[in-house]
């Protein structure tokens, strides 16, 4: 049976609350396992820069937050292979198991309480969320029909989950982090996957003849030599895990992030590049590429910013907040949980408001829209500059700044990542949907990286300097924002070109999936 005749008898399926009961088996198993990957990479960086005497890393905060950078840029990039395995060898279903598996191993190495498992523990951890996280979001759509008008509602509360799963993993990883130890904390993470799999594995027949055969299998010939690659990457990694622990190979790791984040650019920008000069495109394609390319400029600026929340403000919160209500002390992951139950607030509002907005025609070009968002993102920072001020004067500053700085950069994600997504689909020529997704993917890792380089200048012994990152970074952003607006009318004319088309207009469906990097 094939996947649309799987969907298509789906359309009488209404077990989920009006949904195919296969939406229950991917809701909770990304719920879960986002409650395991949000709560460790809510406490990556504290643990890193913890004392010994703490039983932390000792790490300087340069090098933590370039290893931080490193880890959640490779998670979005191993996406791309992930996908690519999926549709060419396991199928949707298997993949997502061995990824799940993968995952809850990289939390149990992390829970041994020794240095030389943690780095390995990230690697399992990063490769594992490379395997499901692609294919569990796209199992999803591929629930219902094309003509089925609950996909819609289907994704936003798929979406629930996900921002269900961080809060849990905020409180409870938190919650273990600073009143029980840091082994105990990876080692919740690693049962909310056990978790998961064991919800996945139970209620699998759920989700029987979806995405369970690859797509687009590979011939047997193609199927020895995605072994041998397989096999190579997995001994080249051991090889490097081993050489750097017997110090025969010395990894700065602020260096590598940031040759690390030259490739990815480049990989960008020659792949990009190539579709616009190689891809055979028309002239009104090509003018929306421009368009497109704009879109991609914000996104890479704009996480760049947001990611700052698992790192420089995650050690403020950590370092200069007053976390005492009474005699109860807020741990230091909780704060971050604020942005998830922001989105879950305010969603259904953003959901309506380019809706409503387009009633009115006002129809602001996607740089603008992405453009308010990278603005509205950075006002956060300078909230914070006016907290670090404080700070800098050996105050401890109320919860308060930090709560109004997630709550703008909530409203900025919401301005500009379902847009953003929405462009991709509507501008991207037709033929090239697919490989323009997994090139915009790369903007996200390109911005992870740069949020964990500019991290590395938040110097808990110079305390006077954090001011001034906040600033730079703010104005930064703010100035990337202005030229944005200023292309507004080129922009404009770039996304009309050839709107005759048959590209998929899903900004409608998009704006009902606030992606984020959640998704």
């Amino acid at each position: 049976m094939s996947d649309e005749q799987n969907a298509e008898k789906s359309n009488l399926d209404t077990a989920f609350f009006g949904h195919p009961k296969g939406l229950q088996t991917l809701f909770f198993t990304e719920m879960w396992e986002r409650m395991s990957y949000y709560g460790m990479r809510a406490m990556l960086v504290l643990f890193m820069t913890a004392s010994l005497q703490e039983q932390g890393l000792a790490f300087t905060v340069a090098s933590a937050a370039a290893i931080y950078g490193l880890y959640t840029g490779a998670v979005y990039f191993l996406g791309l292979p992930g996908g690519w395995l999926s549709d060419r060898l396991f199928g949707g279903q298997k993949t997502v198991w061995y990824g799940g598996i993968i995952i809850m191993c990289g939390h149990i190495i992390l829970a041994i309480p020794h240095p030389s498992s943690f780095f390995i523990g990230l690697i399992f951890v990063a490769t594992g969320t490379g395997l499901l996280k692609p294919n569990i979001s796209a199992m999803v759509g591929q629930l219902y029909s094309s003509e089925d008008e609950r996909r819609d509602s289907g994704y936003a509360i798929y979406y629930m989950g996900i921002n269900l799963g961080s809060v849990i993993g905020y409180g409870v990883c938190g919650y273990f982090m600073e009143n029980v130890g840091w082994h105990w904390a990876f080692g919740a993470a690693a049962v909310g996957m056990g978790l998961g799999l064991i919800q996945y594995r139970l209620t699998q027949p759920n989700i029987a003849g979806i995405n369970d055969k690859p797509a687009n299998p590979l011939s047997k010939k193609g199927q020895s030599l995605t072994w041998t690659l397989i096999a190579a990457f997995i001994a080249g990694t051991a090889l490097t895990v081993v050489a750097t622990y017997q110090g025969w190979l010395v990894i700065n790791p602020v260096a590598l992030a940031g040759s690390v984040a030259v490739v990815f650019t480049v990989t960008f920008f020659v792949y990009f590049g190539y579709i616009y000069f190689f891809g055979e495109l028309n002239d009104a394609e090509k003018q929306r590429m421009w368009a497109l390319f704009l879109v991609c400029v914000a996104s890479a600026c704009f996480w760049s910013g947001f990611e700052q929340a698992g790192s420089s403000l995650n050690l403020f919160a950590r370092d200069y907040t007053d976390r005492l209500i009474g005699t109860f002390e807020i741990p230091t992951a909780w704060f971050q949980s604020a942005n998830a139950l922001f989105i879950i607030i305010l969603s259904p509002f953003f959901a309506a408001l380019w809706i409503n907005l387009a009633k009115r025609m006002i129809t602001p070009s996607y740089s603008v829209k992405c453009a308010v968002g990278l603005i509205i993102m950075a006002t956060g920072f300078l909230v914070m500059f006016f907290a670090a001020q404080y700070a800098a004067e050996g105050l401890r500053v109320a919860p308060y700044w930090l709560i109004t700085t997630y709550f703008l950069h909530t409203v900025g994600e919401l301005c500009l990542s379902p847009v953003a997504l929405s462009a991709v689909s509507r501008l991207s020529p037709a033929r090239y949907v697919g490989q323009m997704m997994g090139v915009f993917v790369l903007t996200y890792s390109i911005g992870n990286i740069i949020s964990g380089l500019l991290a590395g200048s938040f110097d808990p012994e110079n305390v006077q300097e954090i001011p001034g990152l906040y600033m730079q970074i703010a104005l930064f952003s703010i100035g990337v924002g202005i030229v944005l607006v200023l292309f507004n009318f080129r922009a404009k004319y770039w996304e009309r070109a050839g709107r005759g088309d048959d590209n998929t207009d899903s900004e409608a469906m998009l704006s009902e999936q606030p992606a984020e990097q959640k998704v």
